[in-house]
């Protein structure tokens, strides 16, 4: 417990330090709340419209729970077979580098056009947000085995499938997951991009309506769901990772 507080009491005194200069700015300036809201604000706003607030964050958590795991796997498989197949990894590694040039939002309406306005094209979006740093994390981490290790199973006769599942594999789960976790901060931006092309629910659909109305607090009680949301989700996945990977050794501070 007391190695987790020295962990914990940084960033909170960091982020009540911030949370209090911005309060008292707002108030010394005399800042209009449609401007630059205040915490109070904020906070205010947010237990006011909870009911609505509650479905809409419902909506975008389904979302982000269906796109994120296929795109995580999308990740993972794309990896194995690069790095199974290394002419594929020649030929179609730039082209996976090319692809996240192309802006999600610019992605949306072509998505809408192709697949209509249902779930589809939402998920797609997600699983192409997701799956590039699965799949680069993994790729990096099946690249890296120890090599000592690996010249030992060839001169006692291992098949490159043997080297791959009993050394390959293994060591490549803690880089793996350090894509999974961004990964899953990835899927809740995607899932409000998808829901900023279409949808008729969501925190995507629910900062459009806001922006329309000048509502700026309540954009700023939809950016903290977003962060709230992501950061469950990485704390989850590293909590599977600690759970997982008990053997990798823990560095001294």
């Amino acid at each position: 417990m007391r190695s987790t507080w020295k962990l914990i009491w940084p960033p909170l005194v960091a982020v009540v330090f911030f949370l209090t200069v911005w309060q008292l700015s707002v108030s010394l300036f005399h800042i209009e709340s449609w401007i630059l809201p205040s915490p109070a604000d904020i906070a205010r706003e947010s237990t006011s419209n909870a009911s609505g607030l509650w479905a809409h964050t419902m909506a975008t958590l389904r979302l982000t729970l269906i796109g994120f795991p296929i795109g995580t796997g999308v990740g993972l498989i794309v990896a194995l077979l690069l790095h199974l197949l290394p002419w594929a990894k020649r030929a179609f590694y730039p082209l996976i580098i090319l692809s996240q040039n192309v802006p999600s939002i610019a992605l949306g309406p072509l998505l809408i056009i192709w697949f209509g306005f249902g779930l589809l094209p939402k998920i797609v979006l997600i699983t192409l947000v997701c799956f590039f740093p699965v799949a680069v994390a993994a790729m990096g981490g099946l690249a890296q085995s120890d090599q000592v290790m690996m010249n030992y199973m060839k001169m006692a006769g291992a098949s490159k499938w043997q080297i791959f599942t009993k050394l390959e594999l293994p060591s490549s789960i803690p880089a793996l997951f350090s894509g999974v976790k961004i990964s899953a901060t990835y899927a809740v931006m995607g899932a409000v991009v998808a829901e900023w092309i279409g949808a008729d629910k969501g925190i995507g659909y629910y900062m459009l309506l806001q922006k329309s109305a000048y509502r700026t607090d309540r954009m700023f009680v939809a950016i903290v769901i977003i962060v709230l949301l992501s950061l469950v989700l990485f704390a989850i996945i590293a909590l599977l990772e600690k759970w997982l990977v008990r053997w990798k050794p823990r560095r001294n501070s």
